[in-house]
């Protein structure tokens, strides 16, 4: 008797918090393998662990294999200019020391131990080959007034054993994200002889530093010779986060520098040489809006050349980083456009770059001779790694999360267009719950997931935090409208809404509510919105300019209550250009954008989830926020999160944070009986 196939189950957050998380692809030079990331959650251990697995990535290479085992946040991982060693950044008990701060290690291509390289206090933040494959250039945090590196060993020790906690600085610059900038330090880059172990500081006795924010190693490149290397820093006399970058080249031999690129109008970033010596970036217009699209742009080998942006009239924004094709001929790189992420090529004559991958959303990849890699997902699955060559045919090249999806049914992702604010069209999307039938007479209640940002866009692709397909799991229609000020739809779009945030963007979203209301499928009775970052400031800014009873509760997560509170966010230097206004000046413009300044007509139930370190959205908002509802008489419940920051990001908490949001709505999910009494809905 054939066994029956077991019938098709909802995504479950249990099973979505145990997918393994791929992290991009690098290629060897030869194009023959792959390496990346594959990052293991637990939720009985709370935590998670990061190995490098190395993938083939020719047809006759052999199986994925594990490359590292012994780490647990073994990241960043990088050939070496030969192919024959992999370089990552790894935090080991090796020796019979454990590193207490990040440092470099090495492992053979084709396996074995792998071997620490550097022994430098400080720790490495991020990391490049050098060309010569004998040398690796490194980021680290140093207090730039010591000389070699011995005297930043004794200031570590020094720094790990002081007793006080408090933190004081002069800094305009001082928080990011969330932790504070090492307090006296600065980011600069060293150089590491492989063989001898020797560092030396390339920025010592000089004012150079990287720039604060920078978490990667696309801030800086070796030119292909070996000789000099270029990097992006800001060159105010006082560091502010989004200072305009210039760049800078640092001639090795002699320790010269020599700055390439510095205009108050134009901010340049994301360095990277071809294989003549030609330097590409991104520039970014800053002088003509804060928020100018970054852009691809060239300095030529030419002697005397100026440099010239490749793509001038294409209305999209090039993201970090770029990578040159093998013939030196064209850049590739990703970019956004309307609710998707794909990888594009551009000439490096100019014109108009050419989709070469779709997404879905590109999350990374890398290039090497005529193969790419190319990791990228969508709304109905996780990341996965890909190649493809010269022809174009793509071929799979893991199935990591393969076995945990199968027999999982996932519900069916629409591109709807409506028209929004100002009568322009703006993209929606819904994804629908599993078994979704818009011809039975069943009704569905409707869930906004409304996206951060603003400067971002809810896309097609496949989120952990707010993940689309785990909400229509439950029986939910959830929609995510791209509203004005998303990215991926041009300048114009993108700046519409400054000087009155909040207005655009909820009437777009009250615009997809009237239009989801229309169809037959919706139960109009059971509305319901939530927001996180940005669309966490939406949320309330809905809660007192939507009247009361539109919507049956909201998910307010990280979003912003109160504007001029907010000024304590790492991020307040772009506030005011964003407001157009500043609170000293013109408290009634920002209070015009503050959803605080409504409270009194708040009276929509709220979840309040807040992390206390978020510096993006400091959590006073979410704390105040809950408390004035309280106040009000509104029912709220808070979610607030001692050891997490903008995200939710161990396990355990993320488990608890599906679960606090999915008994919110239910508790308010209710509908009306023939008797007039208030039942549970039961959606999914």
């Amino acid at each position: 008797m054939a066994r029956r196939t077991p019938p098709a189950r909802p995504l479950d957050v249990e099973t979505l918090l145990a997918l393994q998380r791929l992290g991009p692809p690098t290629l060897s030079p030869d194009g023959r393998a792959a390496v990346c990331t594959v990052t293991t959650p637990s939720l009985a251990d709370n935590r998670s662990t990061t190995r490098l697995w190395w993938l083939p990535a020719d047809a006759s290479g052999g199986a994925p294999r594990p490359l590292t085992q012994a780490g647990e946040k073994d990241g960043a991982p990088a050939w070496s200019p030969r192919g024959d060693r992999i370089a990552f950044v790894a935090r080991r008990d090796q020796g019979g020391r454990k590193d207490d701060t990040p440092q470099l290690y090495c492992i053979a291509a084709d396996g074995g131990e792998a071997v620490r390289v550097s022994d430098f206090a400080p720790g490495v933040e991020s990391f490049r080959w050098w060309p010569d494959g004998e040398r690796i250039v490194f980021a680290a945090w140093v207090q730039p007034e010591l000389k070699g590196t011995a005297a930043q060993v004794r200031a570590h020790k020094a720094r790990s054993e002081r007793k006080e906690s408090g933190y004081a600085t002069d800094e305009a610059y001082y928080r990011y994200w969330d932790h504070n900038v090492p307090a006296g330090r600065v980011l600069h880059l060293h150089l590491l002889e492989l063989k001898t172990g020797r560092i030396v500081d390339l920025f010592e006795g000089t004012t150079f530093e990287l720039p604060r924010d920078a978490e990667g190693n696309s801030v800086y490149g070796p030119h292909p010779d070996g000789r000099s290397l270029v990097f992006a820093h800001d060159p105010a006399p006082v560091a502010v986060l989004d200072n305009p970058l210039a760049l800078t080249r640092l001639e090795l031999k002699a320790r010269r520098f020599k700055t390439l690129l510095k205009d108050a109008r134009w901010s340049f970033h994301a360095p990277s040489h071809g294989p003549d010596g030609a330097l590409a970036f991104v520039a970014q217009e800053v002088g003509r809006h804060h928020m100018a699209l970054p852009q691809p742009a060239l300095l030529d080998v030419t002697p005397g050349a100026t440099w010239r942006p490749l793509a001038p009239d294409w209305d999209l924004d090039a993201q970090a980083p770029l990578r040159w094709t093998a013939d030196g001929q064209a850049l590739l790189f990703t970019a956004e456009s309307q609710g998707r992420c794909h990888l594009w090529r551009l000439s490096r004559q100019g014109g108009l770059p050419q989709v070469i991958h779709e997404g879905g959303w590109v999350q990374g990849f890398d290039v090497a001779g005529e193969r790419i890699a190319v990791s990228a997902d969508s709304a109905t699955h996780p990341a996965r790694i890909s190649v493809f060559d010269a022809d174009g045919a793509t071929r799979r090249i893991e199935s990591f999360n393969d076995t945990a999806l199968d027999g999982v049914a996932l519900g069916t992702q629409r591109e709807v267009q409506i028209t929004g604010a100002n009568g322009e069209p703006v993209q929606m999307w819904l994804t629908l719950p599993p078994g979704f039938d818009a011809r039975s007479k069943r009704k569905w209640p409707l869930l906004h997931l409304i996206h951060g940002g603003p400067y971002t866009a809810a896309g097609d692709a496949f989120s952990y935090r707010w993940n689309a397909q785990a909400f229509a799991a439950w029986g939910y229609v959830v929609a995510q409208v791209n509203f004005h000020g998303s990215s991926g739809f041009g300048f114009e779009f993108r700046r519409s809404l400054h000087g009155r945030q909040g207005q655009l963007e909820c009437a777009d979203i009250e615009a997809a509510t009237d239009w989801l209301s229309r169809q037959r499928w919706i139960d109009r009775r059971r509305l319901f919105a939530s927001g996180g970052s940005y669309g966490g400031f939406l949320v309330a800014w809905m809660n007192g300019h939507v009247p009361a009873g539109r919507y049956r509760a909201y998910v307010c997560h990280a979003g912003v209550f109160d504007r001029v509170a907010t000024f304590a966010a790492d991020s307040y230097p772009e506030r005011p250009r964003d407001l157009d206004a500043r609170w000293w000046l013109d408290m009634d413009r920002v209070l015009a954008q503050s959803p605080h300044a409504s409270a009194a007509k708040m009276a929509t139930p709220t979840l309040v989830i807040h992390g206390a370190l978020d510096y993006r959205v400091p959590d006073c908002n979410g704390l105040a926020y809950y408390n004035t509802l309280k106040t009000l008489g509104v029912p709220a419940r808070l979610l607030w999160f001692p050891d997490e920051n903008h995200w939710v990001l161990k396990p355990a908490n993320a488990q608890q944070w599906y679960r606090e949001f999915r008994s919110w709505l239910r508790r308010h999910d209710t509908v009306a009986d023939r008797g007039g009494d208030r039942v549970p809905a039961k959606p999914g």
